[in-house]
């Protein structure tokens, strides 16, 4: 079945993949983009959708099967602007998919947000990642949390390896977590899991 697909976070590296990925498998992604976002490396056949994570509007998830959070702060903003995207922004996006009937929720977070008060120089990063998370997992979504390993942009992997039995010190490449996102939106192989992720 061929799937409308809202992504936040599509003009990002791995929301480019994620894009391109769905595209190939026939879906219909539509990506949440600010006005002032530059969609130019977007594949052919992106729709585009209206809406900022920092203050989104009711009705950015209608006609929407499934809704992808891929989006990210980056690495260098304040913790203001973190808890805007990552907290806040994802949190308002699962009540949104929620009123609009959605079907399935996926999210990407990261190694590490399974913890409720992490240290070190991720931890107010990684906060707001298990905020929202835990506010994914209240929702009555059908959903799905990937959390992988630090990111690379290399190419796709032979394999990749999901769950307890990831080294948290390897790498995922944008390539592999893309696809896996994918295949979480559109299959549902990994409904109300919450799987770890490197690339193999």
């Amino acid at each position: 079945m061929n799937m409308n697909i809202l992504v936040a976070g599509a003009t990002g590296k791995t929301g480019r993949k994620l894009v391109q990925d769905l595209i190939d498998q026939g879906h219909w992604p539509t990506a949440l983009v600010r006005e002032s976002s530059d969609t130019s490396a977007l594949p052919a056949g992106t729709g585009l959708r209206q809406g900022d994570l920092t203050d989104l509007k009711a009705g950015v998830c209608d006609g929407m099967d499934a809704v992808v959070f891929a989006a990210g702060s980056g690495g260098s903003t304040s913790p203001e602007m973190t808890d805007k995207v990552d907290r806040d922004g994802a949190q308002r996006l699962v009540d949104l998919a929620r009123e609009a009937g959605v079907a399935r929720f996926v999210m990407l977070s990261s190694i590490g947000a399974d913890q409720a008060n992490p240290e070190g120089k991720l931890a107010h990063y990684l906060k707001a990642k298990h905020a929202a998370d835990e506010h994914l997992k209240a929702s009555g979504l059908t959903y799905a949390i990937l959390r992988p390993v630090a990111l690379t942009d290399n190419g796709r992997s032979a394999d990749v390896i999901l769950g307890e039995n990831v080294d948290k010190s390897a790498e995922a490449s944008r390539a592999d977590v893309a696809h896996v996102l994918a295949q979480a939106a559109t299959t549902g192989c990994y409904d109300g899991q919450v799987l770890n992720m490197q690339s193999a």
